[in-house]
This record gives structure tokens, C-alpha cells and sequence, in this order.
């Protein structure tokens, strides 16, 4: 299946892949695997997550912030190329602009962020919501995964900030007609992610393409090609938004990767 999903990408002609790691130890098989594709692969191995909070499905969970450094160093010497943490929950489809769970304290956050910077490795932040947006940018992660119900102060301190924004609309766009969810609750969703696109391009945040590959009706490879589809259709297809995209990738690539030991 791993080799089914890389010759996939490798199809495509897509050769940069960086992933959100999982607690089955598939991502560190794959990155094995790439090379023989093509493919630069980057990918934390396993997210991180405070117990009682969303995140268990893709890795490992901790109580206290020295057991959060122990999953941080075991994420590193298993060769991670950056650190994943999971600082909110999902969206809430039953009720419009409301996140599952309860988002983790900013000051939590904070020195999440700090203990993997001082361990020389960058932070992807799986966040949605105003409150868990503002505080990891404010944090310093280095990028926003989702970032779904966000507002224009958000975008601004997004625009302000070094973090890369990573919107993955196929999540939601990709559900339209599978039946799963009435339109009448995706349509809000959709509009909404639109329209904070198009701030961002405006204030010129850093954003990149990511298609969160795996999620329902997001398939390895298509997805990324959906995203790209779905930012043309929002913003128009111009030789600015493509550089704009451009920048934000080679933010993400020259960021996300293994420091030199």
C-alpha cells in the first residue's frame, strides 16, 4: 500500500512530500521507501498530543511538559525531520465555528514550541479555531495545519508572523456530494475558508499547498493536485499567486527538514 501511494506521487511528478506522522510507524516506512521514487519525504514519525486532548489517532500523548521532551527526543533519535504537536481538535460540523475538545493553554503551547526550538527542530501545528491559531502563531510554530474557523485579526498575526499557513481546503471541499454531510453544513464551511484565503493572499501571509492526504475523499497525490485546483479557483490563476505559493513552499522546505547533526 506504502509503494502503491509513492508511485502515485511519483506519477504526478510530485517530489517533495512532508506528512504529519502516525502512530502505527507507517510514515517512517515510507520515508524509506521514497528515495526509490524520487521523493524528498519529511515527516515527525509521530505527532505529539497531551492526553485528554484530539490526537491519539496519529501518535503519542503526554501528561506533563518533561514527558512531552521525552516524546520529543524519541521523535528525533528515530530520525523525525521536524516535530508535529496537536494543539486543538477538529471542527465541529454540527455547530458552525465551534472546534472539538478544549484547545490547549497558550502558555502550554508556548513552551511546546520553545523545548522543540531548543532542540533544533520546527514545529508543525495541527490548530484550528481564533483562540488556538493566535496562540500558536503567537508561539512561534513554523506552520499552521487546517486553521479552519479563522478570522482577519487571525490572518493578520498569521501575515505578521513567520509561520507558514497550510489551509488543506480538500478536507472539507472534497466532501461536497459523498453524503456524508449535508451541503447545507459544508457550503458555511467552505465559504468561510474562501474568504480567509483570500485575506491572506491580500495581507500576503506565508501560505503553502497541503492536502492533509489520507483524510476521507482526500487521495494521495489527488489531493494535492485538488488543493492546487481549489487555490486557482478562489484566487484566479496568475503568475502572482503562483510565486506566492512558491515562496510558501520553499518556506516549508528549507524550514522542515533534520538538522545537521
Amino acid at each position: 500500500m506504502i509503494r502503491k501511494h509513492l508511485k502515485v506521487y511519483e506519477e504526478l511528478g510530485i517530489v517533495f512530500v512532508r506528512d504529519g506522522g502516525d502512530a502505527l510507524g507507517v510514515s517512517e516506512r515510507a520515508r524509506k521507501l521514497a528515495p526509490e521514487y524520487g521523493i524528498d519525504y519529511r515527516t515527525p514519525i509521530f505527532a505529539i498530543h497531551k492526553n485528554g486532548h484530539y490526537g491519539s489517532i496519529v501518535g503519542k500523548g503526554f501528561d506533563t511538559m518533561k514527558e512531552y521532551h521525552v516524546l520529543l527526543k524519541e521523535a528525533k533519535n528515530k530520525g523525525a525531520d521536524f516535530i508535529k504537536i496537536m494543539t486543538t481538535g477538529l471542527l465541529d460540523f454540527n455547530n458552525h465555528g465551534q472546534i472539538t475538545g478544549t484547545p490547549l493553554d497558550r502558555k502550554e503551547v508556548r513552551e511546546m514550541v520553545h523545548i522543540a526550538h531548543e532542540e533544533g527542530m520546527a514545529v508543525m501545528s495541527h490548530t484550528n479555531g481564533i483562540y488556538g491559531v493566535q496562540a500558536a502563531v503567537e508561539a512561534g510554530v513554523d506552520s499552521v495545519e487546517h486553521g479552519n474557523y479563522i478570522d482577519p485579526e487571525t490572518i493578520r498575526e498569521l501575515a505578521d508572523s513567520d509561520s507558514v499557513w497550510v489551509p488543506t481546503l480538500v478536507t472539507i471541499r472534497n466532501l461536497r456530494g459523498c453524503g456524508r454531510y449535508k451541503e447545507s453544513v459544508l457550503d458555511p464551511i467552505i465559504e468561510l475558508a474562501a474568504k480567509n484565503l483570500r485575506l491572506a493572499y491580500k495581507y500576503r501571509a506565508k501560505v503553502a499547498l497541503g492536502s492533509d492526504a489520507g483524510a476521507y475523499m482526500v487521495l494521495h497525490g489527488k489531493g494535492l493536485m485538488d488543493e492546487y485546483q481549489a487555490f486557482m479557483d478562489i484566487l484566479g490563476e496568475s503568475g502572482d499567486v503562483r510565486a506566492w505559493l512558491a515562496d510558501g513552499e520553499k518556506r516549508i522546505q528549507d524550514t522542515f527538514r533534520r538538522p545537521e547533526s
